[in-house]
């Protein structure tokens, strides 16, 4: 494997990351600034409390391709220059640095969910169903999409890991790059934890009193 390819898929990667999709999409789309109010958070849920749920879900769709395309491309492409499914994982991670700390938007992105479900689609779509159902069945019984956003990135890197030599070939790369994102992306929710311990998180379908 040429090194020089490696560090070049990884930086691409990240620079693709680095495109904070909620910013971008709420100037072309004439709103305000996602940093400017709500959570102040970059990501589509703030976006959301703009009242455009067509910027919301643009938001969304362009953050959870930015995780899918390197893996997606490298997958596709990367084997004729030697590079296999542990760079595909590398380069999923770098998109996901870049959506938490954006070179173009002073290192301060989002919490990383939807890029992250991007990642984990282009890694194997049986590992995005379980990891998917995973999140349905906590939303379903907790209300916390929160709760349910870390649970799932948690077991994605388990179901990775227990269903090597069944439903893929896993490595010690690929899962440790799944392990590292669920890590970012809970440590991203830490406030949200708070309020989860202190009684206060916002729950799906109840209005704040």
């Amino acid at each position: 494997m040429d090194v020089l390819i490696l560090m070049a898929v990884v930086m691409a990667s990240y620079v693709l990351g680095s495109l904070s999709f909620a910013v971008i999409v709420s100037r072309l789309m004439g709103l305000n600034d996602p940093r400017s109010y709500g959570s102040k958070n970059p990501g589509a849920t703030n976006v959301l409390r703009s009242g455009s749920k067509k910027a919301a879900i643009l938001t969304l769709l362009l953050d959870a391709l930015k995780g899918w395309l390197p893996v997606a491309v490298v997958l596709a492409y990367g084997p004729e220059f030697g590079l296999g499914p542990q760079v595909a994982a590398l380069a999923g991670l770098a998109a996901f640095l870049g959506h938490l700390y954006p070179v173009f938007f002073g290192f301060a992105g989002g919490k990383g969910v939807a890029t992250a479900v991007g990642v984990v689609i282009g890694v194997h779509g049986l590992l995005a169903l379980a990891t998917v159902l995973t999140f349905v069945i906590v939303v379903f019984f907790s209300r916390y999409v929160s709760l349910a956003s870390m649970v799932a990135a948690v077991f994605a890197p388990v179901f990775y890991l227990f269903g090597d030599g069944v439903a893929w070939q896993a490595s010690a790369t690929e899962v440790l790059s799944l392990a590292i994102m669920a890590l970012l992306l809970v440590w991203r929710h830490r406030e949200n934890i708070n309020r989860l311990l202190a009684g206060t998180e916002s729950q799906l379908g109840k209005k704040k009193a």
